[in-house]
């Protein structure tokens, strides 16, 4: 394309922009008035935030996070119209900045279409019947059914089978599935992974996909996932009996389906820690048994004696939510090769019940980690590198990944994608020293950031809750499934002034302001150590970007074997 071509589209496509933005702050003057630039007029409270810094990426990250994550923009839930108010803020941004429109049409925005489901109280049902009785579980209370984006209603009744954590993993010679016949029967399982598996296998095999994917592969026709001990510390069943209701969604294919909805799974349901000796009723052991032998590495599958009936109903629409996409070109011959910038621009929205304030303002997960990207777009476009730099901020990785997983199928059609730098949810509550690059060990990404930090003066610390498992649960891990290298930025845990603990930082906020309201712009954000991200996140950036050789798996890694073409690794 020539320059005039390419300055006349960049034009076209801000005045786009522009317009939308003008559009969507008249539609929400209810709650937040543009001011004379266009902007939204933040509320007065936030003045006790101010970052106490001279540093003007910094001041900069911080007015991104409080338009991003002002009541204006509703929690940006998928697909609302708070995420669309969000998305035309983010591409204002891209054009501001310089950057070309690299969506769909021309333009600053990729279509992502959706299923949203929401499960139904009436008809719902889990019930277990052996023994001449029959137990029925309450909802809410007791079991709560996940919704079902290929029928409208479901009712499955059918034998059950104890499947221990639902892994089959033959190059370590674990087989949950080893003399059990799935095929008719609904398969009653354990989250997560034992204690004695590496972070790799670990992190891939507790992967929820993963397990529904080799259940269905084995012809189960049901699914209860009963919670331990262990994974209700981290996400406690009050949690999610208050959030059941809230709107489930899946890629749409082009036969109006649901991409990754396993139709051989007619239902799938949850059950809390203390039903579960409920489900095992009269089975061969008790649940505290079974959560020990969990963690002694001895879990052994059975079949359970009599039936299991899972029942409910979904509401069922369809639905379309947004990527903003945008290209700094390359400067040479690898201009055809992309460094992929991510950070997702959703959050939950608000939502229904409870009292109070319902607006889940998603400061921290991940108007943050997006106002740090777009510091790094600034930041490059006054330096292009060898390769082109695309930045994409994301829809529906709350829901499961979505927009990662539809721009990387897609991602070719611009260009080759050597490496993604993605930065989600990082919890810059406390000082810090250093950052955390999450992935590192798994290509020469890991190499290269230890690198650039280096000359920053900045330590990369490891991952401080490998048990977490976050390298299969954010944007990245799409392009590391389609063999792409990828490496996710986080904030770091080495206090900077002896006091203030990061690492407690991120347990108090993991327990008490994920995914709740207290996520806003009023915590104690620390905008010097945003804009210190920001900074490794470009000259990261810029090694890859003109480095003459792309980035590489590492001899025999997990995912590099598992998801790279020969030759990529």
């Amino acid at each position: 394309m020539t320059a005039p071509r390419r300055a006349l589209r960049l034009l076209l496509a801000t005045f786009a922009v522009a317009a939308l933005l003008l559009l969507g702050w008249l539609w929400l003057r209810p709650t937040a008035e543009p001011s004379v630039d266009g902007s939204v007029a933040v509320a007065a409270d936030l003045d006790d935030a101010t970052p106490l810094s001279d540093d003007p990426a910094a001041q900069r990250i911080a007015v991104d996070l409080r338009r991003l994550a002002d009541d204006s923009m509703e929690g940006r839930e998928t697909g609302s119209r708070g995420h669309d108010l969000a998305a035309a803020y983010v591409a204002a941004q891209f054009a501001d900045a310089g950057l070309e429109p690299a969506g769909d049409d021309g333009g600053f925005f990729q279509t992502v279409p959706l299923l949203r489901a929401v499960p139904q109280a009436q008809g719902a049902r889990l019930a277990v019947t052996r023994g001449g009785r029959t137990i029925e579980l309450k909802l809410g209370e007791q079991f709560l059914p996940w919704a079902n984006f290929n029928a409208g209603t479901h009712r499955v009744e059918a034998p059950a089978v104890f499947v221990g954590h639902a892994i089959h993993a033959p190059d370590i010679g674990h087989d949950d599935f080893a003399g059990l016949d799935l095929a008719g029967r609904i398969a009653v399982l354990l989250p997560g992974a034992p204690q004695a598996f590496d972070d790799q296998h670990r992190a891939y095999h507790s992967a929820l996909q993963e397990k529904l994917a080799a259940l269905a592969a084995r012809g189960a026709v049901g699914a209860v996932l009963v919670s331990t001990p262990e994974s209700e510390a981290r996400l406690p069943w009050a949690r999610q009996r208050a959030s059941w209701q809230n709107a489930a969604m899946r890629l749409r294919d082009d036969d109006g389906g649901p991409v990754d909805g396993f139709p051989m799974l007619q239902a799938v349901a949850a059950v809390g820690v203390a039903a579960a000796d409920l489900v095992f009723a009269d089975g061969q052991r008790p649940a505290a048994e079974l959560f020990d032998a969990a963690r002694a590495g001895t879990l052994r599958g059975f079949e359970l004696p009599g039936t299991l009936l899972l029942a409910g109903r979904t509401t069922i629409g369809e639905m379309a939510s947004r990527n903003v996409v945008a290209r700094l070109p390359g400067t040479d011959d690898l201009a055809g090769e992309q460094v992929v910038h991510t950070a997702h621009l959703d959050h939950v929205g608000m939502p229904a019940g409870g009292e109070g304030d319902r607006i889940h303002n998603g400061a921290l997960d991940n108007a943050l980690g997006v106002a740090i990207m777009l510091e790094t777009a600034r930041t490059l476009a006054t330096t292009p590198t060898r390769r082109s730099q695309l930045f994409v901020a994301l829809t529906g990785e709350e829901q499961g990944l979505l927009g990662a997983q539809w721009f990387v199928t897609r991602a070719d059609d611009a260009g080759t994608p050597v490496a993604n730098i993605n930065i989600d949810m990082p919890v810059l509550l406390a000082p810090s020293t250093d950052i955390v690059a999450i992935g590192r060990e798994h290509s020469s990404l890991g190499d290269a950031v230890v690198a650039v930090a280096e000359e920053l003066g900045v330590e990369v610390s490891d991952d401080p809750f490998p048990e977490e498992v976050t390298f299969v649960r954010s944007d990245h891990y799409a392009f590391v499934r389609a063999g792409i290298p990828a490496i996710y930025l986080d904030g770091g845990v080495i206090s900077a002034d002896g006091e203030r603990d990061p690492r407690r930082a991120l347990a108090y906020y993991l327990r008490n302001c994920y995914h709740q309201p207290c996520d806003d712009a009023t915590q104690p954000i620390q905008y010097d150590d945003a804009a210190r991200l920001a900074r490794v996140s470009a000259a990261l950036a810029t090694r890859i970007g003109n480095d003459d050789a792309r980035p590489q798996w590492r001899d025999g890694d997990f995912f590099g074997e598992r998801f790279a073409a020969d030759g990529e690794r």
